[in-house]
């Protein structure tokens, strides 16, 4: 049955905003798509940005080709730099949050420099309260980029073992294509896709092309390829159903997978 404004309202007025019937009615509210025909693509920074030239220039020429047929919202992860920052920071017992602001000091920078790369093809970086104009900038270039770390901070919620801050960049720009409401979220990294183990250290390690969050969880490969939190933001989502997670060491396959293709590992929630 669909909530009237009014009942939600009345609800909202008169209820704990833990009220059962109250986080129901909201439940059954209408969600708006912001961004319906849009894509998040996130380009990794260890996997990619970190290899530098080779790896960056071709994926650039990609991107600039794919804008032409689609609109798209590129986040950058933090990589190596930043893993070498969380290192130094939990040695000397700082806490997840202050963690956070570090790791999203270098996904900036990699923004920045992704940004500078694209600037001659009129498409830039935006960040913090230039997330508002991403409609003008889409309508205008087809594509803008933004740094994949959630804005969390200080307010970053700790995990439950460790000061590492467990929602990133994976989860950072899963967010934003759920909360915009785009059409799909395809993690460009260096591997093909899942693997029941890691490749690079494991030869016999089989490729897995489609699997859901369940299945990921049961064969205790929640953690394998994306940030552990992601596959229960997935779970919960209402528009990124599922995520796709190619390799963008290889040219064509980010081109592929926004056309639609099954290319690299397919993860849904259900």
């Amino acid at each position: 049955m669909s909530q009237t404004t009014a009942e939600l309202e009345a609800l909202l007025m008169q209820r704990s905003l833990t009220d059962p019937a109250l986080l129901q009615a909201a439940e059954n509210a209408a969600d708006f798509r912001i961004l319906p025909d849009a894509s998040v693509i996130k380009i990794g920074g260890q996997s990619v940005i970190d290899r530098g030239r080779a790896a960056v220039y071709p994926l650039v020429d990609e991107i600039v080709a794919a804008r032409k047929a689609h609109k798209l919202l590129i986040g950058t992860g933090a990589g190596t730099r930043a893993r070498h920052l969380y290192s130094i920071a939990a040695g000397l017992g700082l806490p997840a949050g202050v963690l956070s602001q570090l790791g999203a000091s270098v996904a900036d920078q990699n923004a920045a420099m992704l940004g500078q790369l694209l600037a001659k093809h009129g498409i830039s970086m935006v960040e913090g309260a230039g997330l508002s104009a991403v409609p003008l900038y889409l309508a205008e270039v087809s594509a803008v980029v933004f740094s994949g770390m959630p804005p969390y901070n200080l307010w970053m919620r700790p995990a439950a073992e460790s000061v590492i801050p467990p929602y990133r960049t994976d989860a950072g720009c899963f967010l934003l294509a759920e909360q915009f409401g785009c059409k799909a979220m395809i993690y460009v990294k260096d591997e093909n896709g899942l693997y029941t183990a890691n490749p690079k250290t494991a030869p016999d390690a089989k490729f897995i092309a489609r699997i859901s969050v369940d299945e990921m969880k049961a064969q205790g490969l929640h953690d394998s390829i994306l940030e552990f939190p992601v596959l229960d933001l997935l779970k919960a989502a209402r528009h990124i159903r599922q995520v796709q997670v190619v390799n963008g060491l290889v040219p064509g396959n980010l081109t592929r997978a926004l056309a639609g293709e099954h290319v690299g590992t397919i993860i849904t929630a259900d």
